[in-house]
């Protein structure tokens, strides 16, 4: 026993004497792509590492104190919550008159103008950062070991560069849209883009929308998007950095998705999966949920909720939503912080917060009512339970899109919702089990992998750190120009080539010939 005793004290000896415990400068964004970002920062903080968190003055979600981290908050502009209130008023009414963002009238171009706005401040934010002298110093006396930052906004990216820090990316989108776009190979023949809800096989006629959708979409992006971050790398570092290749340049990609969600497609050796890394299994319930959840006995439960977004909606939408609830025999859990629709049902509770992870992994919860943003989405494929989809903006129809190709939901189109629509969608869901038993095979999919998704991002954010970065994996295909990347100039030489051999071919031919019929000639 002494023994034994004495070779795991040393065993643990050596793993401690091993660790590294660094420090990692954090630009997170806030909402729910926070709620991603404080699970890597909380498991590193579990092991030892320590994290500073840029924070702008008017985050809702990122706290200013925190056991986890110590925190910098610089002024952002005045986005305050009556601003976002009146920007999701907005997104719904271009969803509940069925216009999308790239569509070319006054309220899309104001969505567009706004988000534009939102990234002018973030160059705001941190140009002030970069103006502070003393603030500089201080990171660079800080001795960071990496820069984490989430690529939805430039801000974290700018400030590695300037730093001179190794790049990891907590990514799904950047400031051009979908990151496999940004650093991977994307043929549009069969990788269809953001907004076009297509599929990895497409007709002809949906093709050409791909191509067209993306041609519209990256110069949108490029104009709005991209115009703060180009002013602000000109005054900065020069008019020879381009922007968007600091965005390339990041080591490591941790990617928010995996291939039970996604469609097969081209990756890079610096992309890591992590899909469903903030995934878990489920706890027990606050006993007032847990009391209306057994009350539901064989019928089960349905729960709805729609981010920390679109807590609220407009009020007819609701009460279709309500009346088509007050139909059915289960109970339902509605996450809804909106007026009490009128025709709300006694099968229904209306609840401010809802654990949903929680929720989802009960045995009696039957059919999760979302709106397809990817934290919901990958947690019910975790949990295995089928979808009643209700897209709203952003990357949710996508999202859905690809859930209903699977065979796991049912789409309800919210320019087209009411009673009737709704209660046909989830009566399909609740009772045909094709959808139940396709997400049972995602989730069991999902879940055989050899190492946990969590563990495998905090890993390969170690090895940045040990490593001094991962220049190794990053691919310097977007240095070239599109000409040389898609070989334009190799084939132009070479089609030369076979053009003047073909020349002096027929030049020869012709010679001899001419060479012969004189012979010819000469002899009559």
């Amino acid at each position: 026993m002494h023994h034994s005793g004495l070779l795991t004290l040393l065993s643990l000896l050596s793993v401690i004497d091993g660790a590294y415990c660094g420090k990692i400068l954090v630009f997170p964004v806030d909402g729910s792509h926070w709620i991603n970002m404080e699970i890597l920062i909380v498991e590193l903080h579990s092991r030892g590492h320590e994290l500073t968190v840029i924070r702008g003055s008017n985050c809702w979600r990122i706290k200013e104190e925190s056991p986890y981290y110590t925190s910098l908050t610089f002024d952002i502009g005045k986005f305050d919550d009556e601003f976002f209130n009146g920007f999701i008023v907005n997104l719904l009414q271009i969803r509940r008159e069925k216009r999308y963002f790239w569509d070319q009238d006054m309220l899309g171009l104001d969505i567009l103008k706004i988000i534009s706005n939102y990234h002018q401040e973030v160059c705001n934010m941190t140009a002030m950062i970069f103006d502070n002298e003393t603030l500089m110093n201080f990171f660079q006396d800080a001795k960071y070991d990496l820069m984490l930052t989430d690529p939805s906004f430039g801000g974290g990216v700018l400030l590695a560069h300037r730093l001179g820090l190794p790049l990891v990316f907590n990514v799904r989108w950047t400031v051009h849209g979908e990151g496999h776009f940004d650093i991977a190979p994307s043929p549009l023949s069969y990788i269809p883009v953001p907004g076009a809800e297509l599929t990895d096989k497409m007709t002809f006629l949906q093709r050409v929308k791909n191509v067209l959708i993306y041609t519209v979409t990256v110069h949108q992006q490029s104009k709005y998007f991209g115009e703060p971050y180009r002013a602000f790398c000109h005054k900065y570092f020069g008019p020879e950095v381009d922007y968007f290749s600091l965005f390339q340049d990041a080591d490591i990609w941790l990617m928010r998705n995996d291939f039970t969600f996604e469609f097969p497609r081209p990756t890079m050796p610096n992309v890591v999966y992590m899909g469903g890394f903030q995934c878990k299994p489920s706890k027990p319930l606050p006993k007032h949920l847990d009391d209306f959840v057994q009350s539901s006995g064989e019928h089960g439960v349905i729960i709805m909720s729609l981010g920390t977004v679109f807590g609220n909606l407009l009020s007819d939408v609701a009460e279709e939503i309500a009346a088509a609830f007050a139909q059915l025999p289960q109970k339902v859990i509605w996450r809804y912080t909106g007026t009490r629709p009128a025709n709300l049902g006694n099968n229904t509770l209306l609840v401010d917060w809802m654990p949903q992870n929680d929720l989802l992994g009960h045995p009696k919860t039957k059919v999760f009512v979302a709106h397809g943003g990817t934290n919901g989405v990958q947690e019910a494929i975790y949990h295995g339970v089928p979808i009643v989809g209700l897209p709203l903006a952003f990357d949710q129809p996508d999202n859905l899109s690809r859930m209903r190709k699977k065979g796991t939901a049912v789409i309800v189109d919210f320019a087209e919702l009411d009673r009737t629509v709704f209660l046909e969608a989830l009566k399909e869901v609740l009772y045909n089990p094709f959808y139940s038993e396709n997400m049972k095979t995602l989730s069991r999919l999902h879940r055989d992998q050899p190492m946990k998704p969590l563990d495998h991002a905090i890993f390969w954010i170690e090895y940045v750190m040990r490593n001094g970065g991962a220049p190794h994996l990053r691919t310097q295909s977007f240095r070239m120009s599109w000409f040389t990347y898609h070989s334009v100039d190799v084939i132009l030489t070479l089609l030369g080539a076979v053009l003047v051999i073909l020349w002096l071919t027929f030049s020869l031919i012709k010679c001899l010939c001419c060479m012969l019929i004189q012979k010819k000639i000469k002899r009559e």
